[in-house]
């Protein structure tokens, strides 16, 4: 195994590969960033802050015990992802929801969802298989009763597992924004749909994953989730028209 403290080398120089990993190790101020754009974030997608909601930047400095410095910093992320915007007079609101929008990148993330598999993909291991199954189990409970909550949460949990498997970091960073763009779309509509049937098709839509990645087909994980998106879309398009 390679030693990699920073002076390991035999003639005392600098391991450039230890001192790379080093410059890369979150700061504990990076790791609280992304704590809390990651809590607002799910917040959004799950419509605890519903579209129109105005997020304060003193009250969620207040909320999450720090100065309005890294707030500001969460929602100028946020709003450069499309979650939020910022208007003067007004302060940041959650933006709207735009079905049109929605059509738009799904399309795009079908795309993405073909050359996932085939860019660096990174194998799934036996806790990753356990943790969908139990995802699975959890969205099975939810068939006999409108939980939109969890669903969202559910949504998100198989979201992470996916995006784990993609070892081209621009793409994964590009498929988790478009995801939580259309994430909390779902939830709105869902309960204009028939929920049983939406909760069983995201069922399959596990189980085919959990298939998948027991036989280390990285290819097809990715093409289930392109298949189910698309669907998504056109089970939308017998309800809505659009």
């Amino acid at each position: 195994m390679t030693d990699l403290k920073l002076a390991d080398q035999s003639d005392g120089t600098i391991n450039p590969l230890a001192e790379r990993r080093q410059r890369t190790l979150p700061t504990a101020a990076r790791v609280r960033f992304e704590t809390i754009y990651n809590e607002i974030r799910d917040h959004i997608c799950l419509l605890r802050y519903p579209p129109g909601h105005t997020l304060g930047e003193s009250g969620l400095a207040r909320e999450f015990g720090i100065s309005r410095t890294p707030i500001r910093r969460v929602l100028q992320r946020l709003e450069y992802e499309g979650l939020v915007e910022s208007r003067h007079g007004i302060g940041t609101i959650v933006t709207p929801i735009d079905l049109g929008e929605l059509r738009e990148i799904d399309a795009l993330r079908m795309k993405l969802a073909e050359i996932s598999g085939e860019l660096t993909p990174l194998p799934r291991d036996r806790a990753d298989i356990d943790h969908m199954k139990q995802l699975l189990e959890r969205c099975r409970m939810i068939r006999s009763r409108l939980d939109l909550e969890e669903f969202g949460r559910l949504n998100i949990a198989v979201q992470k597992e996916i995006s784990g498997s993609i070892g081209n970091l621009p793409l994964r960073d590009i498929s988790d924004r478009l995801f939580y763009q259309t994430a909390r779309m779902w939830l709105q509509l869902l309960p204009l749909m028939n929920w049983p049937e939406e909760i069983d098709s995201f069922s399959n839509e596990i189980a085919d994953l959990i298939r998948a990645m027991e036989l280390s087909d990285l290819s097809s994980l990715h093409f289930v989730r392109r298949n189910h998106i698309s669907m998504s879309r056109l089970r939308m398009k017998g309800y809505f028209g659009h």
